[in-house]
């Protein structure tokens, strides 16, 4: 490998959001795949720059959303917020406003939105499927909310926005319980359109774009704008997330929860060490 080559192939993988136009069709990727594209206010904002361009680019009728790596993305980093536990009411204010904006975002694109999703989302990166027009997902894929067991107050649209599609008694019980919505639950629930078999997903999501594309360009965008008119409600539903999610991070539960699960995980790191050296 020439040393230019390296030089991409290097800034690529520091990129934490990709974009690639194939055709007609838009591809963003999410790739922080060695945090499971956990988010951070950077990925968030590179997410929107990303949509953003996409919507100013009247080639487009159609974007992709996948993720690389295991898991397409498991909500906000824990880590982060430990990090930031003397400022924690601006970084809680700023990642999950970010959030918002994204997922506003995926909606206000003028074109359909096909989500290809693969194993694990939790916390507020389901917000991204919420988001999205069409969601296809791996047989691998679960959807779990943590917040009852971590502590802090949902976003992501879970406690505003999921029970407007799966039905309120539904999304109280996955939520008050930790429940993870599986992949025929999620089909069956109308969470997704169908399971894809491993190894095809991007494949599929790719190939219905490209059929997306091939339509009628103002038929689909009016068919987009009614089938999203209910957005303004959706704001104001995401801004109460938003004013719950600081309010609990700011009296002390929400962090202390999070510094709980980060200290977890270093536990289980050294003990699956441990165990490898032995």
């Amino acid at each position: 490998m020439n040393a230019s080559v390296q030089i991409r192939v290097q800034k690529i993988m520091e990129e934490l959001v990709l974009r690639e136009t194939i055709g007609p069709v838009a591809v963003v990727t999410l790739n922080r795949p060695q945090r499971h594209n956990s988010l951070v206010p950077k990925l968030l904002r590179a997410l929107s720059d990303a949509l953003a361009a996409v919507k100013g680019d009247e080639s487009v009728r159609a974007v992709v959303l996948q993720a690389n790596g295991r898991s397409f993305s498991t909500g906000g980093d824990a880590k982060g917020f430990v990090d930031h536990a003397d400022d924690i009411e601006v970084y809680s204010r700023e990642i999950v406003g970010l959030l918002n904006q994204a997922i506003l975002a995926l909606i206000d694109l003028p074109v359909p939105v096909v989500t290809a999703v693969h194993g694990v989302v939790t916390g507020g990166s389901l917000g991204f499927i919420l988001g999205s027009d069409i969601v296809l997902i791996a047989p691998d894929t679960g959807f779990t909310p943590f917040y009852s067991v971590v502590g802090p107050s949902p976003d992501g649209g879970w406690a505003g926005v999921l029970p407007l599609l799966i039905g309120p008694h539904r999304a109280a019980e996955v939520l008050y319980l930790n429940e993870t919505i599986d992949a025929e639950t999620a089909v069956s629930w109308g969470l997704a359109n169908r399971i894809i078999p491993a190894g095809h997903i991007q494949e599929e999501a790719l190939d219905i774009a490209n059929q997306i594309a091939a339509k009628k360009p103002g038929s689909i965008r009016h068919t987009k704008r009614l089938l999203h008119w209910h957005r303004d409600e959706l704001v104001a539903r995401l801004d109460a997330e938003l004013a719950h999610f600081v309010d609990e991070m700011v009296n002390g539960a929400g962090l202390i929860g999070f510094q709980e699960f980060v200290d977890q995980l270093k536990a289980r790191r050294t003990t699956a060490d441990t165990e490898k050296n032995e």
